[in-house]
């Protein structure tokens, strides 16, 4: 097997948006405003590539396969092979290894790997027994028969449940991803005061990175149908506190819970893809690469406590790297929720957890604040879950290229208890 390096060569994405009703884009609509720019700019051809990789979790019935109709609507030839990956949470990433696997065994040489999400798309789910009933209808053969079966109609046949419910809904421990949070913070004893500050500093963080335009190197507009334009994430709300966050009640565990609307994730429409690269696609377009991918890692847990998922996955990777904590420059640690976030950082510095859980002699520390989630994260920006591990690489690379560090870990928990880290650094 060939152990060639892989390059990170340039990505992009969409402003991340509040789901709203029936949003302005599907998923492969996202993907396409985002794509276009990114390809238009490449010294290559759109088919020069050699396979499109699409993370995507909510994938609606006139877009099945969204990695290749967005292939096709890019330009990209109808002999461009594209397909669709989903690990849930983590599959934005996984269409990066999965890529960065392809590049690396010498298969491929080019590919553009992304993730997309319109959980304003999330379909609506009729009950069980609607639907019995409504085979049941569609096999009558005649009068009586429908009749018959018209009878068994039951008020409750037009109610039907939200798909995104039952989708973040764990269907082994039966928790839903909030409980999980819940489970965690009280496993690690983190407050909800604590959760708080958390996603009052990530807000805050969120805002001066707009203010500065952090963005601009990775974010393309959309425009709507209507030509209306969408330029910023719009899930920031500077204005918040820890004060003004402790008024909103818990959602999931009520009346103690501390998992709210406001120390969790956003429900967010958004795309991102980055170009991955081999060192013969380098030389060939006269590439310059932004980083290379050192290592990645996926491991799994109790779904109960899903929320651990980057401890395990990042820990395996800083082992075979013989690295510490304070080793990594920037940490992108998916803000599923404040509280799985300070639970994962409490993890690490637990000497308990770290013996018998990651087999470490004692704790591995503490990770400093002031190297993770630098310009905030999902919790402002929010979590179109097949786009978010796609986002933090990305962003992971331009936040180090700009402060001029070297080596960065992107994570992520993953719903159905999983986490998958990469190790970066930077060229």
């Amino acid at each position: 097997m060939n152990d060639r390096p892989v390059y990170i060569i340039d990505g992009s994405r969409t402003p991340f948006l509040k789901a709203r009703g029936v949003g302005p884009f599907t998923p492969v609509d996202l993907a396409v405003q985002c794509g276009r720019p990114l390809l238009l700019r490449q010294p290559f051809a759109p088919d020069a590539f050699d396979q499109v990789i699409l993370g995507c979790v909510n994938v609606i019935a006139d877009e099945m396969n969204p990695a290749r109709v967005a292939a096709l609507r890019l330009g990209m030839g109808e002999a461009m092979p594209a397909f669709t990956v989903q690990i849930n949470c983590g599959s934005g990433m996984q269409s990066i290894d999965t890529a960065y696997r392809y590049i690396q065994d010498g298969t491929s040489d080019l590919i553009l790997a992304g993730g997309t999400e319109a959980l304003s798309y999330a379909p609506l789910v009729f009950r069980r027994s609607a639907v019995e009933w409504y085979m049941q209808l569609f096999a009558a053969r005649d009068l009586w028969a429908r009749l018959k079966a018209f009878a068994g109609v039951r008020p409750s046949f037009f109610k039907p449940i939200i798909g995104l419910e039952r989708g973040l809904t764990d269907p082994i421990v039966e928790l839903n991803m909030g409980q999980t949070a819940e489970v965690v913070a009280h496993l690690f004893k983190v407050t909800r005061r604590q959760a708080d500050e958390y996603a009052a500093e990530s807000q805050q963080r969120l805002a001066r990175a707009q203010a500065e335009k952090v963005f601009a190197d990775e974010m393309e507009p959309a425009f709507g149908r209507d030509g209306k334009l969408y330029d910023f994430d719009d899930g920031v709300r500077p204005d918040s506190t820890a004060d003004s966050l402790a008024k909103l009640k818990p959602v999931f565990e009520r009346p103690w819970g501390q998992v709210t609307a406001g120390n969790s994730s956003q429900i967010t429409d958004g795309a991102s893809w980055v170009i991955l690269a081999s060192e013969d696609a380098v030389k060939r377009h006269g590439l310059t690469p932004r980083a290379v991918i050192v290592d990645s890692e996926w491991s799994a847990l109790d779904p109960s406590i899903m929320g651990l998922g980057p401890v395990l996955c990042s820990t395996a990777i800083m082992r075979r790297h013989n690295l510490a904590l304070n080793d990594i420059d920037l940490w992108e640690l998916n803000e599923a929720f404040a509280a799985q976030v300070l639970a994962c950082l409490a993890a690490w510095n637990d000497d308990k957890f770290c013996r018998e859980v990651l087999h470490l002699d004692k704790a591995a520390g503490l990770i400093d604040r002031a190297k993770l989630n630098i310009d905030g994260g999902a919790i402002g920006l929010g979590h179109p879950v097949g786009a978010s591990g796609n986002r933090i690489v990305l962003h992971l690379v331009n936040a180090m290229k700009r402060h001029g560090h070297k080596r960065g870990i992107a994570t992520e928990c993953i719903g159905g208890g999983q986490g998958g880290a990469m190790l970066i650094e930077t060229v």
